[in-house]
């Protein structure tokens, strides 16, 4: 068929723009209703170079730059190494899901990692449960520029994983799970005790690594993740009691968002079976006022999307599965200037991207 001329070419493109509007409505629509709608980028990422495998994912986190750190554990499927070769610990992608540098030294790291972040001044900062320490990079990995704790030597009575927790008032940690860096002062927030058994408190230190103060919170089972709001509350995940507790620096218990599950198929028994809980991981949207708060849901094997402020339940995305766009343990999460979210794997040996549509 030959291209329309004239006066039909004029309608035709007409109709092309008022498709393109109704496209591009679409998230003003969303804005105002207060309910943020995510659809997977099935484009993103791209393939992994020179075969590589990837293990659990342990984590992700994403810089100033939108690139994309993901933590590979490593412990790969039997098997996978005769037709690949094992990915390194650390991977960084570009926005455009390509790699672009990759590092982790197991001399000096533990496999077990479990989260990153970058700080104010571009380093970026690990933590390994359960390792006891958390330790901090030059942001190429290149350097290890401060290590909080004694790798190996954990915070307990005889010092083993299996030994009684202590919550010692010190830098040390039995497994810590989170670590934000305060942009204000350079105060570093660790949460400490990923697993039942293990400590349970939330402890800061300053920029050297020398402790300042901590806060005990012996009504979780899990400490499993922590971090700071612009308008600096401390947010911290109670794993399996199904709440996001906000505290401010002190420790001051500022108020608590209930993050709620129901399993689809009811148990035969009646009874509420935990699958890793219903409050994992957490990330704000990037707006000045942050005014959604991103919350893993492992029971639901959902992605949940709150009112920061309110604690307002808006949206939901996810379910369980191995598809793209749905979840098999997802385990972190993270969230770039442009609002996507990303969502780390453990079980699933994944990295998603999710976009606002």
């Amino acid at each position: 068929m030959p291209y329309p001329s004239g006066t039909r070419a004029r309608a035709t493109l007409c109709a092309l723009l008022a498709l393109v509007c109704v496209s591009c409505s679409t998230p003003a629509s969303r804005t105002a209703s207060g309910a943020p709608h995510y659809v997977i980028d099935p484009s993103w990422p791209k393939p992994l170079p020179d075969r590589w495998v990837l293990g659990g994912l342990g984590g992700v986190c994403v810089d100033r730059n939108d690139h994309v750190f993901i933590l590979n554990r490593q412990d790969v499927a039997d098997g996978d190494l005769n037709g690949g070769r094992l990915a390194p610990s650390i991977i960084e992608l570009d926005a455009a899901g390509g790699v672009v540098n990759s590092w982790g030294d197991h001399k000096v790291m533990d496999a077990r990692l479990h989260s990153c972040h970058e700080d104010a001044e571009g380093n970026m900062w690990v933590a390994a449960a359960p390792s006891g320490v958390v330790q901090k990079y030059s942001h190429d990995g290149a350097r290890l520029l401060l290590q909080i704790g004694v790798r190996g030597t954990l915070d307990t009575a005889d010092g083993s994983e299996k030994g009684r927790p202590l919550n010692s008032a010190g830098a040390r940690f039995t497994s810590p799970s989170s670590i934000f860096v305060d942009r204000s002062n350079g105060d570093v927030y660790v949460s400490d005790g990923e697993s039942p058994g293990q400590n349970k408190r939330v402890a800061v230190f300053d920029k050297s690594g020398t402790f300042l103060r901590q806060w005990l919170l012996p009504h979780m089972q899990s400490v499993h993740c922590l971090s700071m709001s612009r308008a600096g509350e401390v947010y911290v995940c109670n794993r399996t009691g199904s709440r996001v507790e906000v505290y401010d620096k002190m420790g001051k218990l500022l108020r608590t968002m209930a993050v709620p599950w129901t399993p689809v198929t009811p148990p035969a028994e009646g009874k509420l079976k935990e699958t890793g809980g219903s409050a994992v991981a957490i990330d704000f949207s990037p707006d000045v006022e942050q005014k959604w708060i991103y919350v893993m849901n492992q029971n639901n094997a959902q992605m949940e999307v709150f009112e920061r402020v309110s604690g307002k339940h808006l949206a939901s995305f996810g379910r369980p599965g191995t598809f793209v766009g749905e979840f098999n343990q997802a385990h972190g999460i993270a969230v770039d200037s442009q609002g996507r979210v990303y969502v780390s794997e453990n079980r699933g040996r994944r990295v998603m991207r999710f976009v606002l549509q």
